[in-house]
């Protein structure tokens, strides 16, 4: 049983009937009277050898079936409070005052305010108090089912979210932080269910999902579906951490079977990622839980929470908010590496590199921010800024050698920037804003890019090739492009990943690969550039087989700003 608070109203007028030594007839009618005038179900009582007794009561309190010999029967603590209130107000020590009571046992769990008030100023045996219950029930319940509608999901019937981090709540402070666990489970694909087979057939799996889940948890495990395809089970560890993997791995394998939906039979995946609590608070949990998923999906398999993977995203976290102030305060550099024509070994022109020195975390790896960016969306700023640098630099560099130089400057563009920024417009502006000619801009794209969106990859190239611009497909051979659409697509060079070029000489395998690459663009008519060579034979193994230019550490590192300018004016003299 539990004490249940309920809203009160203002205190029942109660008058002094004094401190009567004899109780006379009169003094009964009396009493009796202003009990049967109230509104709610009144008494009024006495002290007893087990309490307290009731003398009168007014029909109201007759109905609930309280009487002397029951009075002190029912929930445990509202019998306490009861008892020491009407205790001293009998013994004159009180004025007296009120409390919520529910009584499952004695009034099929209806609740109560009940207030106690002295009559008159007796003590002792001549005392006497006045006993007021007013029924609260409908609020209650009202109140208890809209409690319910918030905490709970009306799909599945489940704890919702609010509901699911309240019961958890509750049992780390039962039973300790370190006795629980989550697991958070994300159903793939959910949403192109609802696209093909409409959204009854949704929600009809989500049900089946959750009577699956309940099926294989344990009775102190709690299932809650905390977002539209994902679901959280608060692991109760009783056997060591081992337990919750153990739950995690019958939950993927109860999850692995074919749903059978209408005239449906569908198989779904899930990501499933853990963690364990270690401090109490349900909101660290759930985002430790969260970032478990996230690596999850990746990785194709359940993982547990590890602390380093919390300081890495709060790495990538810190980097996404000094990355932003970086590009509005053109704070980035930009480098510049070689691209030397293997033929005569003269200079073709630059691939520009983005750089980024950073006062307090040094110098970050273009690998690392630029996947920074990608995920934030600042590819976009970052992508527009190191196009405008580099065209910027390139219009420096004439007027500074005081004609047109004969290279041109390579930028690599994201797939992403590609899918989100209008490319060909911003390409056009910028060599017009610096008076350059669109072949001394070569737009470096990987074969992502074709893979993701064909069609609006087309429209793309077609849009650069219209402002004069040098189109390349970086990385060639490492990725999934279609050869069809390689052939339609008004690509002008190939670079030849470094992986087949390092190591090329030693390896008959490689050399078949840069063979057939170089094979494939002479018949499209197109250039090809190989990155990562190192040694002058490598060269001429690659002059040798038709390859047009190339890049790496045998012609030059990447240079800063003034000498790559000087390499430039050397290697065109």
């Amino acid at each position: 049983m539990e004490i249940v608070v309920a809203p009160t109203s203002g205190p029942l007028p109660v008058p002094n009937f004094g401190a009567p030594s004899v109780e006379t007839p009169a003094i009964r009618v009396v009493h009796q009277a202003y009990l049967d005038a109230l509104p709610v179900a009144a008494a009024v009582i006495s002290p007893a050898k087990r309490g307290a007794q009731i003398l009168f009561s007014n029909e109201h309190f007759k109905r609930l079936g309280i009487s002397s010999r029951r009075h002190d029967r029912g929930d445990v603590l509202a019998r306490v409070q009861a008892t020491d209130l009407i205790r001293r107000v009998l013994a004159g020590v009180s004025e007296g005052g009120r409390f919520d009571w529910r009584d499952d046992g004695l009034i099929d769990g209806r609740h109560f305010t009940v207030a106690v008030a002295p009559l008159g100023a007796g003590a002792g045996s001549g005392a006497r108090a006045l006993v007021t219950l007013i029924d609260r029930t409908s609020e209650v319940q009202v109140g208890e089912s809209l409690r319910r509608q918030i905490l709970s999901d009306p799909l599945t019937g489940l704890a919702n979210r609010t509901g699911f981090v309240e019961g958890l709540e509750v049992g780390i402070t039962d039973d300790g932080p370190h006795s629980f666990a989550m697991v958070l489970i994300d159903l793939s694909r959910f949403s192109r269910i609802n696209e093909c087979v409409g959204s009854l057939c949704g929600d009809e799996l989500i049900i089946t999902v959750a009577r699956r889940l309940l099926s294989v948890l344990r009775v102190s495990d709690l299932l809650g579906r905390t977002g539209a395809n994902e679901f959280a089970i608060a692991v109760r560890i009783t056997d060591g951490p081992g337990d919750v993997l153990h739950v995690a791995r019958r939950v993927e394998a109860s999850l692995a079977q074919p749903f059978r939906l209408s005239d449906f039979e569908i198989k779904i995946d899930c990501a499933i990622g853990c963690a364990l609590t270690d401090d109490g608070h349900t909101e660290n949990l759930f985002r430790h839980a969260q970032l478990a998923l996230k690596f999850a999906k990746a990785s194709k398999r359940i993982e547990v929470y590890q602390p380093a993977v919390l300081n890495a995203a709060r790495r990538r976290f810190t980097l996404e908010t000094e990355l932003r102030r970086a590009i509005e305060r053109d704070e980035l550099t930009m480098a510049y590496q070689p691209l030397m024509s293997l033929a005569d070994g003269k200079i073709a022109g630059f691939e520009c590199l983005a750089r980024w020195d950073h006062p307090d975390l040094g110098s970050i790896p273009p690998s690392e921010f630029i996947a920074v960016a990608e995920d934030s969306g600042l590819i976009v700023p970052l992508g527009r800024w190191a196009l405008d640098r580099a065209l910027k630099t390139l219009a420096a560099w004439d007027m500074a050698a005081q004609r047109e130089l004969p290279i041109y400057f390579g930028v690599n563009l994201s797939p992403i920037q590609v899918a989100r920024d209008d490319v060909a417009t911003v390409v056009a502006s910028s060599l017009r804003n610096h008076c350059l000619a669109g072949n001394r801009l070569s737009i470096e794209l990987t074969e992502s890019v074709i893979v993701g969106d064909p069609e609006r990859a087309g429209k793309t190239l077609e849009a650069l090739k219209c402002c004069d611009a040098i189109v390349a497909m970086d990385d060639f051979g490492t990725g999934f492009s279609n050869l069809a659409s390689l052939q339609k697509l008004p690509i002008d060079v190939l670079k030849i990943d470094r992986s087949f070029v390092t190591g090329m000489l030693d390896d008959p395998d490689k050399v078949a690969i840069v063979r057939a690459i170089l094979s494939l663009a002479q018949a499209l008519g197109m250039t090809t550039t190989a990155e990562g060579i190192e040694t002058a034979e490598l060269a001429r193994r690659l002059a040798a087989l038709g390859c047009t230019t190339g890049q790496g550490y045998l012609f030059s590192r990447p240079l800063d700003n003034d000498d790559a300018f000087v390499f430039a004016l050397n290697a065109l003299r």
